[in-house]
């Protein structure tokens, strides 16, 4: 338990000026969180980190998650979307080269999680473009539901959730999880108004992201699950690894730009 408030705490310290600040601190945060936890994926296949399929994947989820800002130099018809599709052909190409040693599955794989990291962190970068109180309102949403799902799981929960998956949570924590956010958000952006969105809109938007939130979550635990591992990384002692702490958000971002907010 100490070392996960000491790992919270400075992990804190370092995060909050980071958002705070914005801009390019922002951009170069999402880019390294992005990179490791692509290489926690690799690791969890069992692939080596400086292998040319490992380099293809930092790159290819670079692509992803730069701003639209960093790639205008790009000729017109070289979109941010086409680059990424490069890295994949790339990848699909070390399949000959490795002799099938690298596999299609494995370039599959790394595809899938290319994607659902870089897209995820891409619009962690655009949240905060639009300001600081989008991010917060999707940070706020994914902390009270994990908060509440786990303090009142833990007081009232008796019926799995999904067992097999994560047998720790509980239906009455996923519900009173997103009833705590539905409702704490709610009022954050009765006072931080999110513009072009009315308060009833907001309120409907957070009962699906609240849910959207717990779904991430249970993913990236399926995904564990299947490589037979506790946590995907070491990198924040007591908390495991990025994927770990970044699971629902990745979720929430994509789901916030669904919804018209970002």
């Amino acid at each position: 338990m100490r070392q996960r408030v000491i790992t919270a705490i400075v992990a804190l310290l370092i995060f909050i000026p980071i958002i705070i600040m914005g801009g390019i601190w922002i951009d170069i945060a999402a880019l390294a969180l992005g990179i490791v936890a692509i290489s926690e994926i690799l690791v969890m296949k069992k692939k080596l980190l400086i292998s040319p399929e490992s380099i293809i994947a930092y790159l290819g989820v670079c692509a992803l998650i730069l701003p639209t800002k960093w790639t205008s130099f790009l000729p017109g018809h070289l979109t941010q979307n086409f680059v990424f599709f490069i890295f994949v052909l790339l990848l699909l190409l070390q399949t000959v080269f490795s002799r099938n040693l690298f596999t299609f599955d494995d370039a599959g794989v790394i595809t899938l999680g290319m994607l659902y990291v870089g897209m995820g962190f891409h619009y962690f970068i655009a949240a905060r473009g639009l300001g600081l109180t989008v991010l917060l309102y999707a940070l706020f949403i994914v902390w009270v539901t994990d908060s509440g799902a786990y303090i009142f799981g833990r007081m009232l929960g008796k019926h799995k959730l999904a067992p097999r998956i994560s047998p720790n949570k509980t239906w009455e924590g996923s519900i009173c999880g997103s009833l705590a956010a539905t409702i704490l958000c709610t009022i954050f952006v009765a006072f931080y108004p999110i513009a072009g969105h009315s308060l009833l809109q907001m309120f409907i938007f957070t009962i699906i992201l609240s849910i959207a939130g717990q779904f991430g979550d249970l993913i990236e635990s399926a995904l564990k699950r299947y490589y037979g591992v506790k946590d995907s990384g070491k990198i924040l002692p007591g908390h495991g690894g990025i994927l770990d702490r970044f699971d629902s958000l990745l979720f929430v971002l994509p789901m916030l730009h669904l919804v018209g907010v970002i």
